[in-house]
């Protein structure tokens, strides 16, 4: 028997480039010939609906049960421009900002459209009844309306910064109180530079929840991701590093470094392990006390992730050993009612990773807690009131 052996030898002629070649760009830039390059920003003629400016309502009923009525923020009407906004004399309008190409997985952005519709049994309008605990019913102290939802680059999340944060800006400019619902927490920092142009740089502080910091320094060389929008704002200036106060740090993120830096910008932070130490109620104190110090207008950003994942399972970056929604939302509606806010997000609410409706559910009720402390606040009511029928029954 006879064994050939065929060896193939292939040579290998090594080019070096000449002088006239050009080396292979970095980075592939857009084509600003593309007669698309801007057509994601471009919006109807809004003049051309020849209507009176003020709130526009969708709905065929005052009020209903969950699952009926036109999918809205709460089922709330509809407003378009600021001059809805002043006609309407609105307190708070929601809007919708379904960006997440800041983060590593995709999904966040189907958040405002699943928020719309996250609502599973309560019942809206003149259906709906007052917060149990405190018996205030926020749709009968406060003007809300859905604003629709900021243009964004679905390619492009350093492409979307400028118009969030110019309908943000849009928003606080006629008084009202913007609730912005994402898409992942790079938008932190179009949303709080935003809130910054209406009333001033510095002036404003803002209390992070989150299981991450979210001040990285390095991010595949992009200057904003869902990590890195107080980095952003801090450096630019448009918050000082003392009136930013982190809640709920946990997990492997930062290291020595971040809070090493968090330190040197006079950050304050409270993390798990503190509260592992001295008790929610210590935290939660503290908290609402130096939410009120420094500074005259508050910003809450709230990352869904704060939340333990038994609570909040359907976000992208879940970390275990988180906080209850027991304990959120009481802090929540505490901060609202006791201090001037102008701007709150709820960011990194995943649905497509939901399951059983758990995160849509306590993402909707955060809000929901949030529009009860701002009524608390009109009404002169602070944080730790309860409604003397929820606290004292017939045995008294």
């Amino acid at each position: 028997m006879k064994l050939l052996i065929l060896i193939v030898v292939a040579t290998c002629t090594c080019f070096s480039a000449s002088a006239a070649d050009e080396p292979p760009a970095r980075y592939i830039p857009l084509d600003p010939n593309d007669p698309t390059i801007d057509e994601w920003t471009e919006t109807r003629d809004l003049a051309a609906d020849k209507r009176e400016p003020g709130l526009i309502e969708i709905q065929r009923y005052p009020g209903g049960y969950a699952y009926t009525g036109i999918p809205s923020f709460f089922n709330l009407p509809v407003a378009l421009t600021p001059a809805d906004l002043k006609a309407g004399k609105v307190d708070v309008a929601m809007m919708g900002a379904p960006l997440d190409t800041g983060s590593g997985m995709r999904g966040a952005a189907w958040g405002p459209r699943h928020f719309r519709i996250a609502n599973n049994y309560l019942p809206w309008g003149s259906y709906s009844t007052e917060h149990l605990h405190t018996m205030v019913n926020w749709r009968e102290d406060l003007v809300v309306v859905d604003y629709g939802d900021a243009a964004i680059d679905n390619l492009s999340g350093e492409r979307s910064m400028k118009p969030v944060r110019e309908m943000v800006r849009q928003i606080a400019a006629t008084g009202a109180i913007p609730i912005i619902i994402g898409g992942d927490h790079s938008l932190e920092y179009p949303n709080v530079a935003g809130v910054a142009d209406v009333h001033g740089k510095a002036n404003v502080g803002v209390i992070h929840f989150d299981a991450h910091f979210d001040a990285g320094l390095f991010g595949n060389g992009h200057l904003i991701t869902h990590g890195k929008p107080i980095r952003r704002l801090i450096e630019e200036g448009h918050v000082l590093g003392r009136n930013y106060i982190q809640v709920g740090l946990r997990g492997y993120w930062p290291g020595k470094d971040g809070f090493e830096w968090m330190r040197e910008q006079g950050m304050r932070y409270h993390t798990m392990a503190e509260v592992e130490q001295d008790g929610w109620p210590a935290v939660m104190a503290s908290v609402l006390k130096e939410a009120r110090e420094g500074t005259k207008y508050l910003y809450i950003s709230l990352d869904i992730d704060v939340l333990d994942p038994a609570y909040a399972p359907g976000t992208g970056t879940p970390e275990p050993g988180g906080l209850t929604s027991r304990e959120l939302f009481p802090l929540i509606r505490g901060l609202c009612s006791d201090n001037h806010l102008v701007g709150f997000d709820l960011v990194e609410f995943n649905p497509l990773v939901d399951p059983g409706y758990i995160t849509g559910l306590n993402a909707e009720r955060a809000v929901r807690e949030c529009l009860t402390g701002i009524a608390m606040n009109r009404r002169g009511l602070k944080s730790g009131y309860l409604s003397p029928l929820t606290k004292e029954d017939a045995r008294q």
